[in-house]
């Protein structure tokens, strides 16, 4: 990336040598081009942040997909491809070796090289995505393995040039914006400084022992190579000494915050300005109303202040385009003052009360980037615990953020549809108590409360509690309705809501009505000191969560 030199203090063009000693002097500084932060109410600091509003669509929305898509969805092997193809004797190396050859000669590089997405249809999955009750969708930019999926200014490893050889995240916006649907983009490129760092390393036995993997190159290596011209340091940054103990995921993860006294590299003023460029760069061209940000607070925070520019230039950019904020940033591991200037994203789990500020859990129905070993051992997630989560998430205030994991050529597959398909039911005659909804005066009741697994870093508490049954009920509100969302089909066709007792203190009025949702206006109810008991109408019922609508007398 070219730099230009500014005298301090004098203007006009110098002799190469004045330069050179002047800036041994400290007469000049080197200042990076790029994308300057959008003028507006917004600085980048977390005082000026505080001032952050969550939009009326995002508080309302409540369900969102996402299609975490890229080159390490080639290989079909699921999450952490790119870095776990460089752990010798992992799964993925053995494959990688077995598919692509030995990671000194053929790397991720290659990987991308292969990545083609013939059959990619995003106006189809749009639409299947806004059926199954998506009121927004989210596109991943780009991940750890530093490959841009859009047309990138400062990153010639992108889509657009090599691979695919597409717009990826101009596609994606288009059809997500044909739908009506908002749309936001998942960034998480920050870390590859420290997580492509086993790239630099070497088998430690075999015949291949010593010989570094390809994470040194650089563009001289490339001489009549596919990749001749291209620079591979701009895609895998390891032109630095390694972390401490940095070989192993257990303690990348101890890293992951940037804590120098853990070990961390720490990236140079270099490598966080593109990547600030990076961000305003996608900012500019597709004006996400969504950004994602898979990092602790905020990316390469607190070594560098690229974050909050960020944080800056996307709300100040939304007012400027809206005449108002309409713009969401999510950050993980945020403090409560933190939470005031972003929405609070923890990472598979929930929280286990109702918070003050809108939130929102982000999950998978199987492994972040798609392992065709799940479908074939059919092992996602069904419609069932996706209902379940989303329902026990609104109820405190959350949104959900779900990832169904697509093909490498840009399809998904069977097991996938299906489950969107049952989602698609049940939104399509329930999502009156989803959508538009704000928490009641408790979230719910039931055994599944007593079990509930505390959050763990980012979250990482997704299944951890007890099961949910059909004596676990959230509620939900809107004006004078209250839901009543059953997570299960009670044995004896009855549905009883303690909380609703009579002398209730959370509802000390009369009950007019009940009714269940999906075409039942009116059920039979009784009310006394140990609960609300609604007897279901005979006949088949809905079988994954029943929605009961009560209202005031």
């Amino acid at each position: 990336m070219q730099r230009r030199a500014v005298v301090k203090g004098l203007a006009g063009t110098l002799p190469a040598l004045w330069l050179s000693r002047a800036l041994g002097a400290g007469l000049l500084e080197t200042l990076q081009p790029g994308e300057p932060v959008a003028k507006g109410p917004f600085k980048p600091t977390w005082d000026s942040l505080k001032d952050y509003k969550v939009p009326g669509w995002y508080k309302q929305a409540k369900f969102g997909i996402w299609a975490h898509w890229g080159p390490q969805c080639q290989p079909e092997h699921g999450d952490w491809y790119a870095r776990e193809m460089y752990q010798e004797g992992s799964r993925d190396y053995k494959s990688h070796v077995t598919e692509y050859g030995h990671p000194s000669k053929s790397g991720f590089k290659d990987v991308i090289h292969q990545w083609k997405a013939e059959k990619w249809d995003p106006d189809h999955l749009l639409e299947l995505y806004k059926k199954a009750g998506a009121q927004y969708f989210v596109a991943m930019a780009n991940h750890h393995d530093n490959f841009d999926n859009y047309d990138s200014k400062y990153q010639p490893w992108n889509a657009t040039k090599l691979g695919p050889k597409k717009d990826i995240i101009g596609g994606w916006a288009k059809a997500a914006r044909k739908q009506g649907v908002h749309f936001g983009v998942s960034v998480h490129a920050a870390h590859a400084w420290t997580w492509y760092e086993v790239a630099q390393r070497a088998d430690k036995a075999g015949p291949m022992a010593g010989i570094p993997y390809d994470g040194k190159l650089t563009k001289a290596d490339g001489k009549g190579t596919w990749w001749d011209g291209l620079d591979p340091q701009a895609l895998y940054a390891q032109n630095h000494p390694l972390s401490k103990n940095s070989a192993d995921n257990g303690s990348i993860h101890k890293i992951w915050g940037w804590d120098a006294a853990e070990g961390a590299s720490i990236p140079d003023k270099e490598y966080c300005e593109k990547f600030y460029n990076r961000t305003a760069d996608l900012i500019n061209k597709y004006s996400p109303d969504l950004i994602y940000f898979d990092d602790t607070i905020l990316p390469l925070y607190p070594i560098s202040d690229a974050g909050l520019r960020i944080a800056a230039h996307l709300y100040n950019s939304s007012i400027k385009k809206h005449g108002k904020l309409e713009a969401v940033l999510n950050g993980k591991i945020l403090d409560e003052e933190q939470r005031k200037c972003m929405v609070w994203d923890i990472e598979r789990g929930q929280s286990n009360r109702i918070e003050p500020f809108v939130w929102q859990t982000d999950t998978c129905i199987g492994s972040w980037h798609y392992d065709r070993s799940i479908y074939e051992n059919h092992g996602y997630k069904s419609a069932k615990t996706i209902i379940h989560t989303l329902a026990d998430v609104v109820s405190k205030n959350g949104n959900l953020l779900l990832s169904i994991p697509v093909r490498a050529d840009g399809t998904i597959d069977s097991d996938e549809q299906e489950v969107v398909a049952g989602i698609t039911a049940w939104m399509s005659q329930n999502s009156e108590s989803i959508y538009d909804t704000t928490p009641w005066k408790i979230f719910g009741e039931g055994p599944a409360m007593e079990g509930a697994a505390p959050l763990s870093a980012q979250g990482f508490n997704e299944g951890k509690g007890k099961p949910f049954g059909a004596e676990d009920i959230r509620f939900t509100l809107k004006g004078d309705a209250l839901y009543c969302i059953v997570l299960g089909m009670p044995a004896n066709g009855q549905v009883v809501v303690k909380s609703l007792a009579s002398g209730s203190i959370h509802y000390p009025g009369k009950i007019g009505s009940v009714a269940l949702l999906g075409g039942h206006q009116s059920l039979t109810f009784e009310r006394n000191e140990n609960g609300l008991a609604v007897k279901l109408p005979e006949g088949k019922q809905e079988t994954i969560a029943l929605a009961l609508k009560i209202l005031p007398a």
